[in-house]
Parts: structure tokens; C-alpha cells; sequence
């Protein structure tokens, strides 16, 4: 690697590093105010890690999980997420997710259930299988999902978050999303 390179590396780094910094902040300056008002309040966020392949026809990788953490002071009921990945991204998307024709016996607690077609693509609606709350500061987690792709041209693609729940029908949007791109 280039000493061009390596500097362009560090530079990104230091700038993904302020990032997670300024999210983490804000993540705990929302917490310590919430705590207070005796609000109904959530927040949903990413976090993930990615080895990006620079050679053609090398896999590249984002492992991340998609986290729900209640910040109010009141339950959260009948929780559910959205995983949407942009129109024609790159990647393909697995996840410890089952659907409604799977063996009985792979339906453990921590497991979360397709509510939505396995034909989609972009769209993975999914609800935890063994909770049906999240008390006030708690977190539930859609852990270890994955994205793939094969860099064998110019690619662009985001992962973006929602979640719903009976008293967020509308959903709330993640406050942060998976973005790459290269060529």
C-alpha cells in the first residue's frame, strides 16, 4: 500500500471514529434527558463492522446489528423492525431470522421471525420471537446480520432502519445507517 494510501486510510478512519463519537454522544444525551420527562421514547441504531475487499471478485462483508433501545419510562409493546436495503444494492443479506415455514425446533427465544416474503430483496419486516416488550432501558437486538457482495465493478448500496411498535405505528427511523460505495 501507497504511503498515499495508507495517509487516505487514516483519514477516513479518524473521520468514521468522530462519527461513532458524535452518535455516542448524542445516543447518551438523549438517554439522560429522557429519563425525566415520563415520556414514551425509543431509539433505534446500527452498529457493524466491515472488511471491504479492494480486488475485483474478492467478497467484501458488513457485520452489523440493529439495536432498539427504550429511553422513556413506559413499556414498549409489540416491537418490529424494517430492514431496507437501497434499489439496486449490491448486497446479499442473511440474518438469524426465521420464517413461517421453519422447523419449530429453530424457533429459540433470541430468534426474530420474516414477517414479509422471502422474495423481497430489499425489505426484511421482522419481530422478535420470544419478547413482546422492551421495559425502559432496555435494548433488544437483531444481532449479527449480514451483507455480502463481490466488488466487480462500481457499487453503491445503504442498509436503512425502522421501528415499529402499538404505540409507534408510523415507525421511527434509525439515527444512523449503513452506507458504502467503491469502484
Amino acid at each position: 500500500m501507497g504511503k498515499h494510501n495508507m495517509v487516505e486510510l487514516q483519514d477516513k478512519l479518524k473521520q468514521l471514529n468522530k462519527e461513532t463519537t458524535f452518535y455516542l454522544n448524542e445516543i447518551k444525551k438523549l438517554i439522560s434527558t429522557s429519563f425525566n420527562n415520563n415520556e414514551l421514547k425509543l431509539i433505534s441504531y446500527f452498529t457493524y463492522t466491515m472488511n471491504i475487499s479492494h480486488e475485483k471478485e474478492s467478497e467484501s462483508l458488513i457485520i452489523g446489528t440493529y439495536h432498539i433501545q427504550n429511553i422513556g419510562d413506559k413499556t414498549i409493546n409489540s416491537p418490529y423492525i424494517c430492514l431496507k436495503l437501497s434499489p439496486n444494492s449490491p448486497f446479499h443479506f442473511s440474518g438469524k431470522y426465521i420464517t413461517k415455514i421453519t422447523n419449530l425446533a429453530m424457533k429459540t427465544n433470541d430468534a426474530w421471525e420474516r414477517l414479509n416474503n422471502q422474495t423481497d430483496k430489499e425489505e426484511f419486516w421482522l419481530k422478535p420471537i420470544g419478547k413482546k416488550t422492551i421495559e425502559p432501558t432496555q435494548i433488544l437486538s437483531f444481532s449479527n446480520f449480514q451483507a455480502k457482495w463481490i466488488p466487480s465493478e462500481s457499487y453503491i448500496g445503504s442498509i436503512m432502519g425502522f421501528t415499529y411498535c402499538d404505540e409507534f405505528k408510523e415507525g421511527i427511523p434509525a439515527i444512523n445507517q449503513i452506507n458504502v460505495s467503491g469502484n
